[in-house]
Parts: C-alpha cells; structure tokens; sequence
C-alpha cells in the first residue's frame, strides 16, 4: 500500500498555480477525544484547509508550547494510541479525500517499530511525516522506509539554521520545508516578523524545488495573509487547539474550527 506524498505535492502545486499559499492546519490526535478529533479536522477541510497536520501527543514536547501542551495532556489522559492516530489519518482521509500527514517527535516512532510506523501510516492513506527533532544525519533509516512506502518527510528548518545545513535539509526532505518563523516554541503571537521571510528566501536559494511553508506564531487571517505573500504554505495549529480549548463544549468547538478555517483561508487568497 502506497502513501499519498504525490496527493501533497500535487496539492501545494495546485494551491500554487491558482496563485495562493496553501493552508496547512495542525490538530492533536485524540483531541478532545478521538471521535471529537477527527469531527474536528473533517470541519477544518471543509472550512477551506488544503492539509492537515495530526499531531501525536508527546509528553516531553521540545517544539510545542502551552496551548498544545494542554491538548496533549488531554488526549494522553484519554489514553490515546499511535492506533488511534492512524484510525484518525484514515477516517479524515476518507471522508474529504485530501492530504494528511502525521507531525511527530522521533521517539514514538522509534519505539514502534519504523517499518511498522511507516506501513500503518501508508495502508491509512497518510502522506507522510514532520519531524521536527530527528536530525537529517541520523535519517537514512526513516527515509528508507518512508520512500519505500509512499510517504514524504518534512524536515523543520529554523532561523538560526546555517545556509549549509539548509542545503543538506532540502535535498533529504520531501514533500515540503517547514520553517519555523522564529526561535522558540508554537503559539500564537501579534507579529510573524521578518526572520520567517529571510528564512524562506534562504531555503529557496539552496536550489530546492519543495515548496516552503511557514508555521509558528500564523493566528488570524491578517497573519496568513503576510505569510501568504512570501511563502508556498501558512501552517497554523495553535489558533484551532485554542479555538477548541476555548469552546464551551465539543459541537462548538467543531464549529470554531470550521470558521476558523473559512477566515484563513480568505487570508492566503488575499480577501481577507
């Protein structure tokens, strides 16, 4: 069973020849629950999201900050399983037929079983992984299987990443570059900044035909629309999970997603 890397690029591609960033939007696994979780990101699709990044709850997360930490705990505390994630892959998959990628630290994996972790991933009709703290050098194993089945691995750049080290980056990743728009964890905050732009402009200068999209700190569809200006994907995950957090019960939180979406996504085309 073959993975959906080729349904992502195509995605971005598409995204690009309408001459717009893609929306990329992030939500945890098992979050509130599982059913809920994926009620959660069936709504974001349809509210205008290109893609969706689940998130495998982590206890000891290194990239995430408070507001996702809490979703996490959430979802850890339900007692929710890497099955769980993939059920959640293959259920948002099916019902909108658009990509779904997997964003997790290495150590889960690691513990599964990689070709285990990549075969499930491929069968649940996942396009692939980001993986914010496996270092390229130590890869070969995870791109290996990951190839072998279908399925992209996105790698994080940052700005404080050298111009070498990006180079080495983009020709191992596929699919897409995640650049982180600042040093630091998600959230979300009032200004993007001029680090992210300086980031993307870099990575493209390394020769890399991936397409570069920009998380960390993307709240409101003012902000899509500044990333959107200078980059192939505007990611936003920490503005949904508040969204969510905030609702006074499951349904409404479905429903602040959805609209949540609907506003971004008139911030990457420009109609915001």
């Amino acid at each position: 069973m073959s993975g959906n890397i080729r349904l992502l690029t195509d995605t971005l591609a598409a995204a690009r020849a309408e001459g717009r960033s893609a929306l990329i939007a992030y939500l945890p696994a098992g979050f509130p629950t599982v059913d809920g979780g994926i009620e959660a990101i069936k709504a974001v699709f349809d509210g205008g999201a290109d893609i969706v990044e689940v998130g495998l709850p982590h206890s000891d997360p290194v990239l995430d900050g408070p507001v996702i930490q809490t979703a996490d705990d959430i979802a850890l505390r339900g007692g929710v399983k890497i099955a769980d994630v993939m059920r959640t892959v293959r259920e948002a998959h099916a019902a909108t037929g658009k990509p779904v990628l997997v964003m997790t630290y290495w150590n889960p994996i690691d513990r599964y079983g990689v070709e285990r972790f990549t075969a499930e991933l491929a069968e649940a009709g996942g396009a692939g992984c980001i993986l914010p703290d496996l270092p390229v050098q130590e890869s070969a194993l995870w791109r290996e299987h990951a190839e072998k089945h279908g399925l992209a691995t996105v790698f994080v750049v940052a700005p404080s990443s050298k111009d070498a080290r990006l180079g080495e980056i983009t020709a191992a990743g596929s699919g897409f570059v995640y650049a982180a728009s600042l040093m630091g964890v998600t959230g979300t905050r009032e200004s993007v900044g001029t680090q992210a732009q300086d980031l993307v402009k870099r990575t493209r200068a390394t020769g890399t035909d991936l397409a570069v999209c920009v998380g960390l700190g993307v709240s409101d569809a003012r902000q899509a629309a500044e990333v959107a200006g200078f980059a192939d994907g505007v990611i936003v995950g920490s503005a949904f999970v508040k969204r969510m957090l905030d609702a006074p019960d499951d349904a409404a939180g479905v429903e602040a997603v959805r609209a949540l979406a609907g506003e971004l996504a008139k911030g990457v085309r420009g109609q915001a």
